[in-house]
């Protein structure tokens, strides 16, 4: 679907089967990152780790609004030792996040490769 969207020129619209790949794959990248943040840092609050992630993840690929509602949503983050409690249940919740990051990071570089072979890693918001 995605090379036939490039091939129509279709790729770049809002609606477009490539457009939500391609988001799909950088809201991913932010869960990634952000399960990482709270592995290897466990004093920082959530909203220092949601911070740290959207800047390394999201930022650049976002223009002014975006990132002032991304500020203003970090307002209303959940408390870090709630968020653990809510996605924990029974099991071992580091563990599990350090399988997720582990297993799911090589489906993103391959996401990524493929974005970026058609031409549209570094698409920006519109």
């Amino acid at each position: 679907m995605v090379q036939e969207e490039v091939q129509n020129k279709t790729a770049k619209g809002s609606s477009s089967c490539t457009n939500g790949l391609l988001w799909l794959t950088r809201a991913m990248d932010f869960l990634v990152e952000l399960f990482r943040n709270l592995l290897e840092h466990p004093d920082w609050t959530m909203g220092q780790s949601c911070t740290d992630s959207y800047t390394k993840t999201l930022k650049k690929f976002h223009g002014w609004l975006a990132s002032s509602s991304f500020t203003v949503a970090m307002k209303l983050a959940p408390n870090r030792e709630k968020f653990m409690e809510v996605i924990s249940g029974t099991g071992d919740i580091n563990a599990d996040i350090e399988k997720f990051c582990t297993t799911f990071s090589p489906f993103l570089k391959e996401n990524h490769n493929f974005l970026a072979s058609v031409g549209l890693d570094d698409l920006k918001a519109s």
